[in-house]
């Protein structure tokens, strides 16, 4: 049997509503009767994920399992990256998943029911995932942030920004958000320079991923791969806002890069600019971030992912 080892568990709280508070000894007895080594640490706070995988790695961790929401997968794996010390190479990645959408994990047919996912973990099967790094700008500054799944920009950018001010309390709820929105969002015009090409023109989205899924379940990049050393880029032009709520199931079933208005690439970088006095809103693993100019660099095959 392979031995097994010490694990910094990073868990978030609140994640699905205080699920993982409320869940916390039962995942705590699963823990202990199936033999895992292990100490943890909770957030507190939006960012502190980022700074407790710096504790963890200080104190020697080098596998790290986060306990939360595709929010704070992303703050973690934005965490391992932005440190300086201890390459994340040396770095094993885990999740448990315990959010609202779980779609990062849905890329991997991760397990949700905490029994089933620790079980599988005792196995330390890993793969190697690319990871994106986007700069923008915020308030006037250019930041920058790692990413794991999908980023979004145009609609998804808007309603990234409008969830941060008012989150939703489920997949349902998030659904009737995004149609709802519709009414309030006003297309701008942007630049899409990808791979030597450049489209401009009113996109109604645009999407660079590294996984498949978002927003729940959403495929708004069918054609990525996690490990091919490419973005996968999707764009819609302009289209209704009746068509958009038509072609919902084209969502979710794979198929949206059928509808003639949307066209899907693949890139290994990618530059957005606003084309007029308006600036293009940015999204990434559902947080919200900033605007336009935005630039996308791929890291091939960086993150140690423990399945």
């Amino acid at each position: 049997m392979t031995e097994q080892p010490f694990w910094h568990i990073i868990a978030n709280p609140a994640a699905r509503g205080g699920a993982v508070e409320r869940q916390w000894p039962h995942i705590e007895r699963l823990l202990q009767e199936l033999g895992f080594a292990y100490t943890v640490q909770f957030t507190e706070r939006r960012g502190h994920a980022a700074q407790l995988v710096e504790n963890a790695l200080l104190k020697g961790g080098r596998y790290l399992l986060g306990i939360g929401g595709d929010g704070s997968n992303h703050e973690l794996v934005h965490g391992i990256f932005s440190q300086s010390f201890v390459p994340p190479s040396e770095i094993n990645y885990a999740l448990l998943p315990f959010g609202t959408g779980n779609d990062w994990a849905r890329q991997y047919g991760i397990p949700t029911n905490p029994r089933l996912r620790l079980e599988r973990l005792l196995e330390l099967k890993t793969v190697q995932q690319d990871i994106g790094l986007v700069k923008y700008q915020r308030d006037g500054q250019t930041q920058s942030r790692y990413f794991v799944n999908v980023a979004g920009m145009a609609y998804d950018g808007f309603i990234g920004k409008k969830l941060t001010e008012s989150p939703a309390k489920n997949k349902a709820h998030y659904l009737l958000k995004i149609i709802q929105y519709l009414t309030a969002y006003q297309l701008s015009k942007a630049r899409i320079t990808f791979d030597n090409q450049s489209v401009e023109d009113f996109f109604y989205t645009i999407n660079i991923g590294l996984c498949r899924f978002s927003g729940g379940g959403m495929q708004f990049v069918p054609q990525a791969v996690p490990d091919d050393g490419l973005f996968a880029l999707t764009f819609a032009r302009k289209i209704s806002k009746l068509e958009v709520v038509l072609q919902t199931p084209r969502f979710y079933d794979g198929s949206l890069l059928q509808h003639s208005r949307i066209e899907g690439h693949q890139a290994r970088s990618i530059r957005v600019e606003h084309v007029g006095d308006t600036p293009t809103l940015l999204e990434a693993d559902g947080e919200f971030l900033g605007e336009t100019p935005v630039e996308f660099e791929l890291l091939e095959r960086v993150l140690r992912v423990v399945l």
